[in-house]
């Protein structure tokens, strides 16, 4: 159940899952530690299981964020000696940052990775259901394609129209490019902070355009998100979850727009009232959603999957081979770091030199969220 690579090292690293890559193994072990992975065929492993893995003595935890780490499992982790945890995602709504803080673990996350893995996959979801590529996919399948019709899955064209943007961070404003640059659409989004360089972005765009003679792009920053589902055909939630987004998407803001809108979902699952999205989409067959993630994951509500204007896939953002490896060795390092005393890397986002397989890495946590909280040092590098 559990594999072991150098079993005589001095620290003890355990890593609930096995990671992609080796890259992250091969920096442990080249720095005194015995590495377990749990192999267990389970998907979510249970406190209990995880306490057994800490054991009564354990340096570190590589974790998901399918885990609940709270105060037992801080608390048992602190008792076996140890002072560092890292969750492989950037999301840490499954830690009690809290409670680390009060065993001194530093909680760890892996940031900046994967911006534009994730802007990716919401821009693939956008045009599946744009284009009803998953629907005419099981048609052929099925065997019922008989001849080219002119009414056969007729979709949406997306040049010229809107795609809006709720949450214009480092994914939203990567996803607003790639649908603006690639697909010549009209930009609206929402934050509460204004997005200066998506704004830059598009109207150099837009004069590139006109140069050539193209109709030219526009951008606008909405007042509110409501202005946003009004008036964008395309619209793409990218906030965090907290208790301002929770059901942000509800039944009143979905009657709000557009009869043929496409939405796309690949933040939090709870941002979304699923059931009242389900009951959308059977009263507004030409309403489509592209889903990455669900308000109970790994559930699905009832209804959703006999939707054919629903695109569903299985929390699959950040899932390029490129991103998922340098989140685990995002992941081994925040944990390294921390159990040889190394300061913190002063921007998570820039993570470059972490992942170049070239050169070993800085001696340093490339992110970890309760630092201030612990007073660990910054790195001046």
């Amino acid at each position: 159940m559990v594999q072991v690579w150098n079993p005589n090292g001095k620290y003890r690293v355990v890593s609930t899952k096995p990671m992609p890559g080796t890259r992250w193994i091969n920096l442990l072990i080249e720095q005194d530690c015995r590495v377990e992975i749990c192999t267990r065929k389970k998907t979510i492993l249970s406190v209990e299981d995880i306490i057994a893995l800490i054991g009564d003595k354990c340096d570190g935890v590589i974790g998901q964020l399918t885990e609940d780490w709270g105060e037992t499992l801080f608390s048992a982790l602190s008792r076996a000696g140890g002072k560092a945890f890292s969750n492989m995602a950037v999301g840490y709504n499954n830690v009690d940052v809290n409670a680390a803080n009060k065993y001194g673990v530093a909680v760890g996350n892996t940031p900046g990775v994967l911006t534009e893995t994730t802007a990716e996959l919401a821009a693939s979801l956008s045009l599946s259901a744009a284009r009803r590529i998953v629907e005419a996919d099981e048609f052929m399948r099925a065997g019922l394609y008989d001849g080219w019709l002119p009414n056969l899955f007729v979709g949406n064209l997306l040049k010229g129209q809107t795609v809006g943007v709720i949450g214009a961070g480092r994914i939203g404003s990567a996803y607003a490019r790639m649908m603006v640059e690639g697909f010549k659409m009209n930009l609206i989004y929402y934050d509460l902070y204004q997005a200066t360089r998506l704004e830059k972005f598009v109207t150099a765009y837009a004069e590139f355009l006109k140069a050539n003679g193209e109709q030219p792009v526009t951008w606008k920053r909405a007042a509110s998100m409501d202005e946003v589902l009004r008036e964008a055909d395309v619209i793409s939630l990218h906030p965090i979850l907290d208790k301002t987004t929770y059901h942000l998407v509800n039944k009143e803001r979905l009657s709000i727009m557009k009869k043929e809108a496409i939405l796309v979902n690949c933040s939090r699952g709870p941002v979304i009232d699923e059931v009242a999205l389900v009951e959308h989409l059977k009263q507004n067959p030409m309403f489509r959603v592209g889903l990455d993630v669900f308000e109970d994951e790994p559930y699905m509500k009832p209804g959703l999957a006999d939707l054919k204007n629903a695109v569903v896939v299985p929390h699959i953002a950040s899932a390029s081979k490129w991103t998922r490896e340098g989140m685990a060795t995002l992941a081994a390092l925040n944990v390294l770091g921390k159990i040889k005393g190394y300061p913190v890397w002063s921007d998570p986002n820039r993570i470059e030199p972490f992942l170049n397989e070239n050169v070993p890495p800085p001696a340093a946590s490339p992110s970890i969220v309760n630092s201030k909280s612990l007073g660990l040092p910054v790195s001046r590098l």
